[in-house]
C-alpha cells in the first residue's frame, strides 16, 4: 500500500530485505499468502490505525524457515511452515495466561504490522507451526492450503468452540455463509456435532453450503429469515447466532436466538452501533460475547485437527504475486466462494 484508499494505492515494488535481528526471531520464505476481508479494510482505513507507507497487507502465509535467531528452539531452516496471524508480546499476564488476543499490543500482521504479501517475513518463532502431514488417504496439504488456513480458521474455532461452547444437538445460525469466517464456521459446527441453519444472497454460495454440510439453507434476500428460523425450530430459536455483520442482522440476530442463547460476534462489517433491549436479555438469559482471533494453543489445536485431515479449506482462486492487484479485485466483488490465494513462487 502506498496509501489508504483503493485499488489504486497498491503496487508491486521492492522494499529492504528483512533480516533476523532477535533472539527469537525466524526468517521464511513465503510460498504463498492468502487474502482477508481485513485487508480491503486495511487499504480503505481503519479508524485509530496508523501506517507507514509503503505497507504490507496480507495475514495468512505459509513457507520455508530461512534463518533463526539464536534462541530459536521450534523452528529450524528447511522447515515448512504456517503462520499464526495474530502477533502479541508474550511476555505480560494475559499471554502467560494463554490469552494472548487479550494482550495490550496484540496485533494482526497486515493490518498492524507489515504482513505476508512478501517473498521474505521475520515473525516470533511463536507464530509458527510446522504443516502438518495428514493420514491416508487424505492427501498433502498445499501450500495454497497452508497459506488459506490459519486467520479464519483461528477466529470460528475460538467463536464456536472456546467463547460459544457448541456442543452436539444444538442448532448454530450463521449469516453469510460465503464469507471466509462464516463458512469455516459451518465446517466447524458440524465437526461439534451440532444442527446448522446458514444464510446468504447467493442461491449458489447456498448449493455449495448444503454440499458441505449445512442442514438448512436461507436466501436472505428472498425470504424472511426470521419467521424461517421460528419454523424450522418450532418456535424455539437457535442456541448459537455466530454474527460478524452488526448493524445490518443485529435485530435479526436477537429475534432469532432462543432462551438461554449465546450470540458470539467477530466483527461489524455493516456498522458498530447496535441497541439492546437489556429487559430481553435478562429474561431470556441471552449471553453475548464478542470474540479475537485466538490464542497459540488455540492455533496448535486448529493446525492438530488439519493434521489428520478436518477443516480442509476451500481455495477459490490464485494468483501470482505480480498479479496481486487482480486477487484483490477478486476479493472486492464478493462472489468467491473459498479463499483468495496469492502464490508467492
Amino acid at each position: 500500500m502506498r496509501g489508504h484508499g483503493d485499488r489504486s494505492q497498491l503496487e508491486v515494488t521492492e522494499v529492504p530485505t528483512p533480516r533476523v535481528s532477535k533472539p527469537g526471531d525466524v526468517l521464511v520464505r513465503l510460498k504463498a499468502a492468502a487474502l482477508n476481508h481485513l485487508d480491503l479494510w486495511t487499504l480503505r482505513g481503519l479508524p485509530g490505525l496508523s501506517l507507514t507507507f509503503p505497507h504490507i497487507l496480507g495475514g495468512d502465509g505459509a513457507g520455508v524457515v530461512e534463518a533463526v535467531g539464536d534462541a530459536v528452539t521450534r523452528a529450524k531452516p528447511g522447515d515448512r511452515v504456517m503462520i499464526n496471524p495474530g502477533v502479541s508480546c508474550y511476555r505480560c499476564e494475559y499471554c502467560l495466561a494463554g490469552e494472548h488476543s487479550l494482550c495490550e499490543r496484540y496485533g494482526l500482521l497486515g493490518e498492524h504490522v507489515p504482513g505476508t504479501l512478501c517473498e521474505l517475513i521475520v515473525l516470533p518463532e511463536q507464530n509458527l507451526e510446522r504443516i502438518p502431514t495428514p493420514p491416508a488417504p487424505h492427501t498433502e496439504i498445499s501450500w495454497t492450503e497452508a497459506a488459506a488456513y490459519s486467520l479464519v480458521t483461528l477466529t470460528a474455532w475460538r467463536m464456536l468452540v472456546t467463547r460459544a461452547k457448541v456442543r452436539p444437538g444444538e442448532t448454530v445460525f450463521i449469516w453469510g455463509v460465503g464469507g471466509g469466517v462464516s463458512s469455516t464456521a459451518l465446517a466447524i459446527a458440524k465437526l461439534a456435532g451440532a444442527r446448522v441453519v446458514v444464510t446468504s444472497s447467493s442461491n449458489e454460495k447456498l448449493a455449495v453450503a448444503r454440499r458441505l454440510g449445512a442442514d438448512e439453507t436461507i436466501n436472505h434476500d428472498r425470504q424472511d429469515v426470521v419467521k424461517v428460523v421460528r419454523a424450522l425450530t418450532e418456535r424455539r430459536g437457535v442456541d448459537v447466532v455466530v454474527e460478524n455483520v452488526g448493524e445490518a442482522t443485529w435485530d435479526r440476530s436477537l429475534r432469532i436466538l432462543g432462551r438461554g442463547g449465546r450470540l458470539v460476534s467477530c466483527g461489524a462489517t455493516t456498522g458498530p452501533k447496535v441497541s439492546v433491549d437489556v429487559r430481553r436479555l435478562f429474561w431470556f438469559q441471552w449471553s453475548i460475547m464478542g470474540s479475537t482471533m485466538g490464542s497459540a494453543e488455540e492455533y496448535r489445536q486448529i493446525v492438530e485437527l488439519l493434521g489428520q485431515g478436518h477443516l480442509r479449506p476451500t481455495v477459490d482462486s490464485t494468483y501470482p504475486l505480480d498479479q496481486g492487484v487482480d486477487a484483490f479485485h477478486r476479493l472486492e466483488q464478493g462472489q468467491q466462494i473459498g479463499k483468495v490465494v496469492v502464490e508467492i513462487e
